[in-house]
């Protein structure tokens, strides 16, 4: 019977799952695809470069026995990160990296969108010197990074939402969008990246807002008719950080007025975060063209910690 790449991976799976926790499991294996076996070497999709090098570094190991097991030891894997293309450019290009700092293992290919090139918006409200202004960032500094402890559980997210600390509006996670059940650390997380992102670049303007400020907000605009102030003052943000996000179900004012401030930072190249009790797929009444935006980045889940997470939790809370 000859091999196809489902039946090769899937019985690379098999191993795999065997010889790791099955939250890492589930996690970095399970939204993998197989896509097509050539020559020896096996062509799996992967959701975001990011988690093509989380693997690389992580389980390139157990990667290449599982496949030498399968298809010998002239075997292959190539990656294939399929990002969704932005603002209707159907003309994505192919990057090869090269592999010369990665295991022989593999080589990729990556399909990712042009860079929009537009340059920034012009808003007829801007007010001569408002970036002198002060915005007040409404962090929490004593939710950080030191403080947010890492498990299987929250790794995932810990380790993207330290990737945009590093590179706000810079990496392929924007927005990055972080969900899981009450309690779980989303709010933590929002405030720490912003934190995170204050130390290590002071000139950037962040805000950190909930979903139901932000709405008040709006609508004291509309009342007092300047919702074109309202809109400008959320598009001189540079990192815009908003929880609870799922709080705009239903309210179409509002989620129209995001949809233009998301718009105009996502083109910028600012950096937008945003929590939610749920993921894109489970919300309900939030407009499609918002619920596609929200899936332009990375949503990461918050699941309940293990047992080791928990007692480590509560000695540094001791």
């Amino acid at each position: 019977m000859s091999k196809t790449a489902e039946s090769v991976w899937n019985n690379c799976l098999a191993f795999i799952e065997d010889n790791i926790t099955s939250q890492a499991y589930k996690t970095w294996f399970e939204p993998i695809k197989a896509v097509k076996l050539t020559d020896n070497a096996l062509s799996i999709q992967v959701p975001s470069k990011f988690f093509y090098e989380w693997l690389e570094e992580h389980y390139v190991k157990i990667l290449k026995v599982a496949l030498t097991k399968e298809l010998g030891a002239t075997a292959k894997l190539v990656y294939i990160i399929k990002m969704e293309n932005t603002y209707g450019n159907k003309q994505p290009f192919t990057e090869k990296i090269p592999s010369s700092n990665r295991s022989n293992l593999q080589s990729q290919e990556v399909d990712v969108p042009l860079k929009n090139k537009s340059p920034e918006l012009k808003n007829p409200f801007v007010i001569p010197g408002i970036r002198n202004v002060k915005i007040e960032s409404q962090l929490n500094p004593n939710y950080n990074f030191e403080n947010f402890l890492e498990g299987e559980s929250n790794r995932l997210a810990r380790s993207a939402g330290l990737a945009v600390a590093n590179k706000p509006g810079g990496t392929s996670f924007n927005p990055l969008l972080i969900f899981g059940g009450v309690g779980l650390g989303k709010t933590h997380l929002g405030h720490a990246i912003g934190v995170d992102i204050k130390d290590k670049y002071p000139e950037k303007t962040v805000l950190y807002i909930s979903a139901e400020k932000f709405t008040q907000q709006y609508i004291e605009s509309v009342k007092k008719n300047n919702r074109n102030d309202f809109i400008h003052f959320y598009q001189i943000i540079d990192v815009l950080i908003v929880d609870d996000i799922q709080l705009l179900s239903g309210k179409a004012g509002t989620q129209d007025v995001f949809f233009h401030i998301f718009n105009h930072l996502h083109q910028n190249g600012k950096q937008v975060i945003l929590t939610s009790d749920k993921a894109p797929v489970d919300m309900i009444d939030i407009e499609q063209r918002l619920l596609s935006r929200f899936k332009w980045g990375l949503s990461a889940e918050l699941n309940h910690p293990d047992y080791d997470t928990r007692v480590a939790i509560i000695k540094n809370k001791l």
